[in-house]
């Protein structure tokens, strides 16, 4: 059985016992959370899509810590023009294990 979540503007497919990075979400480790943003759910060969979420349906989760990412570097240079830019950029996440999918 999986489900397909939406947060953050992003969407996961996730199973019971997967561990997911979810955006900061600012909450303190072994805290219960409660995804009811549910597009889909698969259970064998029964599937049960949203319009745009399934009603009734529930994705449960263990907040584990929380953490930053590794740093990403953008750079851009513009060839000929003595342009360029350095950025770098660390995402706040944090991680999350599935404990229970309701439907």
């Amino acid at each position: 059985m999986y489900a397909i979540i939406a947060n953050g503007g992003k969407q996961y497919k996730v199973q019971e016992g997967d561990v997911i990075l979810l955006d900061c979400l600012n909450l303190e480790p072994k805290s219960k959370v409660e995804v009811s943003e549910v597009l889909a759910i698969c259970d064998g060969g029964d599937i049960k899509l949203g319009a745009p979420y399934v009603s009734g349906a529930k994705v449960e989760l263990e907040v584990i810590n929380e953490g930053r990412g590794k740093k990403v570097i953008t750079f851009k240079k513009r060839r000929r023009k003595d342009s360029k830019t350095k950025r770098g950029f660390r995402r706040d996440f944090t991680r999350v294990r599935v404990v229970k999918i309701a439907a």
